[in-house]
């Protein structure tokens, strides 16, 4: 299958054996969640998905997910209460309670409240729970809150406020020790939660170039502010997560399915790979089969050009991680064709000066016409697999790089499967002849189009400059 899945670690996931199934029905990246666990927990983790990566054969990236700052109320008096619609709170800094006012939700982050004025909506218990401020009783400090619906209101619950600029970092001190912890056992990614604008994913790659290393950073789109200022975004992350939880408190429903539609068109358009995440087959957490309208999701999800999809409490903590993943494989065989289909060739790019993208589209149109069984294309940054992975060929992708970090990155990759090259061979091209007629995968009589960089005396930089129809 062309798209990648990306399953989340938990108790339900960790015997070798549920791993290796979930390898053999397509997931290609784990996902460790910072948010329940450190690197004490997660490193034995990574060696057991590394045991599995040498038994399989088959490259797997591991994918450390950062908690982020998920904002959370204080004790509530009385906890759990029953709030019916229509019902007052108050929302303030500890300390604040109005003596007259039987419920007081306290916010230790007391920052999160300024600017907060009447009218301005406030979403408690992953937005179970909707308020609406009716008066500002102290500015910056204490509110008078209407609830806007029923439900029930517990402690220590997260709270979001929708729309509004928030003015806490995305990295935490508490995501930086999980960053390098987490560097120093293995990972090969990182999500970053709640990022708002570039700034949050510059904060992070300055903490990972201060470790000495570079991995992929998969900047997290869950507030409204990060969806208006997506393509800056895009441009400074090496990946885009559409994270439809966090999201759908900051956005309408009605919206969000048109808001997942052009962030995954914007990061095509970039070379950047989109992972759509939350609630793909939940019903499976405990059904051992999904509801058709998660079924439909999904599909929608690939034929809108998602290069991942992500599933988190079906494989963390799921009563049928495995049943789950195989779902995804077996909607991919038939949303994937017809997503094929119905582009009609690859994605022409605009009219543009782009030499990259132009060579990429044209190795894609030779490989179609001289009915090519594959594209095989090298690059030390894995330029040329991205740019040929974005317009969306009918045929697989083989990645070459000599860089095993760029490889792991690779996996993100719509169509992609990443090949490490022999550095032994000086020139790209060779490299990837000898991968080709080493490879069992192809025929004797098979053409393959080859796609790679060779420096020419004028030229200052090693790019992908020539392509080559190769029969085996």
């Amino acid at each position: 299958m062309q798209t990648k899945i990306v399953a989340t670690l938990g108790p339900a996931s960790l015997e070798p054996g549920v791993l290796r199934a979930m390898v053999h029905h397509g997931v290609r990246i784990f996902r460790l969640n910072f948010s329940h666990a450190d690197a004490a927990h997660f490193g034995p983790v990574i060696q057991k998905i590394r045991a599995v990566e040498a038994e399989t054969g088959v490259l797997l990236t591991v994918m450390g997910d950062l908690c982020g700052p998920k904002i959370r109320i204080g004790e509530v008096a009385g906890s759990p209460l029953q709030i019916r619609k229509g019902a007052y709170v108050c929302l303030g800094a500890p300390g604040e309670k109005p003596q007259e006012t039987d419920i007081f939700i306290s916010l230790e982050a007391v920052q999160l409240l300024e600017g907060l004025g009447e009218g301005m909506p406030v979403s408690l218990s992953d937005g179970m729970l909707q308020f609406r401020v009716v008066k500002v009783l102290k500015p910056d400090r204490l509110f008078l809150l209407e609830a806007q619906n029923g439900g029930m209101l517990t402690s220590n619950k997260g709270i979001a406020f929708p729309g509004k600029s928030l003015r806490v970092a995305a990295l935490t001190d508490k995501d930086r020790r999980d960053l390098h912890e987490g560097l120093d056992i293995g990972l090969d990614a990182v999500a970053l939660s709640f990022v708002q604008s570039r700034d949050d994913i510059d904060d992070i790659k300055a903490e990972i170039a201060r470790h000495g290393t570079w991995i992929p950073v998969v900047a997290k789109v869950e507030r409204r502010n990060a969806v208006d200022d997506i393509d800056a975004i895009v441009d400074a992350a090496d990946a885009i997560m559409v994270a439809r939880g966090d999201l759908g408190l900051e956005c309408s429903p009605a919206e969000l399915p048109i808001i997942q539609k052009k962030l995954l068109r914007a990061c095509r358009h970039a070379q950047k790979p989109a992972i759509v995440a939350t609630q793909m087959l939940l019903s499976m957490v405990k059904n051992p089969v999904p509801t058709r309208a998660e079924a439909t999701d999904v599909a929608n999800a690939m034929l809108d050009g998602a290069d991942c999809v992500m599933l988190s409490e079906e494989t963390a903590i799921g009563s049928y991680p495995v049943e789950a993943v195989r779902f995804i494989q077996e909607i991919a065989q038939y949303a994937e064709p017809y997503y094929l289909e119905r582009i009609g060739g690859p994605y022409r790019p605009k009219e543009e000066k782009n030499p990259p993208k132009f060579i990429a589209y044209s190795a894609c149109l030779i490989a179609d016409n001289a009915e090519s069984v594959a594209i095989v294309c090298h690059s030390t940054t894995g330029a040329t697999a991205r740019y040929i992975s974005s317009r969306r060929p009918r045929q697989p992708i083989y990645g070459m790089t000599t860089d095993a970090r760029v490889l792991r990155w690779l996996n993100f990759f719509w169509g992609v499967t990443p090949v490490m090259s022999d550095a032994s061979i000086p020139s790209h091209q060779k490299r990837a002849e000898r991968f080709v007629q080493s490879f069992a995968g192809f025929r004797h009589g098979e053409s393959v189009v080859i796609a790679s960089g060779q420096a020419t005396p004028g030229m200052p930089a090693v790019m992908t400059n020539e392509i080559k129809v190769y029969s085996k």
